[in-house]
């Protein structure tokens, strides 16, 4: 044992050492903490959304109904008329763009690549089988899904189901922002559910300039049924049935459905409450609204 070693020895309660501080030591230490690079960070890119490679095994659903909306225009009044077809079966919305699929290890994500399948494909499989066993348990032969957040997904879900059918229901846009304020009046301002509802529209807009389908509104719904039940009907490819405007005779879940919980329990459309006057019309929504055929062009 030298002496340094025996100094350090006597000294290893204390915390203490002795080191020798030589060119050749520091060359050896290598960057303190403090001078060390970053660690890169991995940057993860989207896996590319594509339709299926093969239909009709990557697919159980067929031809997939989703009604585009904002929110607060009526979509839960036209869902319990759907869903009172026998052909049809309108769910709670389901909110399926938020099911995601995480590769565990890289060796899951390798395995996956050599069946032809990314993260986005093993996603689409699994909104797929979800919506297919509702629609199974429901003895009907067509979904419908009206959760108006996928107005932001529209092309993905076009690409998941490329033979997908849709409806476009509009409303006033002052009415909407009204309904949305006072659905939540602690959590939105009227000047905050304004800004927040016109997000749905323009989200809506978009897909409807992307994708076909029929475009109805909530006050024609309300006020005319029977006529436009059937053209949706119509524009589906199933016949009409007038049992449709009994929809209150069926359990529905009332709960949390605003302007139509009335509308439900008397199992009768009711007409919709009066437009909004131009005056009443926020700023910000004037131009959706001129777009929408609600105020002059």
């Amino acid at each position: 044992m030298n002496w340094k070693q025996k100094v350090n020895s006597a000294l290893e309660f204390t915390g203490f050492h002795l080191a020798k501080n030589d060119a050749r030591s520091e060359a050896k230490k290598g960057p303190s903490d403090a001078k060390k690079a970053p660690m890169a960070v991995k940057v993860v890119e989207p896996a590319e959304v594509r339709p299926p490679a093969d239909p009709a095994a990557d697919r159980l659903l067929r031809q997939p109904i989703f009604v585009m909306s904002p929110v607060r225009s009526g979509s839960t009044l036209l869902r319990a008329l759907l869903n009172a077809h026998s052909l049809l079966h309108a769910p709670h919305e389901l909110h399926i763009r938020r099911l995601r699929v995480e590769f565990g290890t890289g060796l899951a994500e390798r395995a996956m690549a050599a069946l032809g399948h990314n993260q986005a494909d093993l996603e689409h499989f699994l909104w797929d089988r979800v919506l297919h066993r509702e629609l199974v348990r429901s003895g009907k032969s067509h979904i419908v899904d009206k959760t108006p957040a996928n107005a932001f997904a529209w092309e993905r879900i076009a690409a998941c189901w490329p033979d997908a059918r849709f409806l476009f229901l509009f409303r006033h846009p002052a009415s909407i922002a009204r309904s949305w304020h006072e659905a939540d009046p602690v959590k939105r301002t009227p000047e905050e559910a304004a800004a927040d509802a016109l997000r749905y529209m323009k989200a809506v807009q978009r897909a409807r300039k992307g994708l076909p389908g029929l475009t109805v509104r909530y006050e024609d719904l309300t006020a005319d049924p029977e006529t436009q039940l059937r053209a949706i009907c119509a524009d589906l490819g199933i016949p009409y049935e007038s049992g449709m405007l009994r929809y209150g005779e069926q359990s529905v879940i009332t709960k949390g459905l605003g302007d139509w919980k009335d509308k439900i329990r008397s199992g009768e459309v009711q007409p919709g409450r009066a437009l909004p006057s131009p005056e009443e019309v926020p700023e910000i929504l004037r131009p959706m609204c001129r777009r929408w055929g609600y105020l002059p062009s």
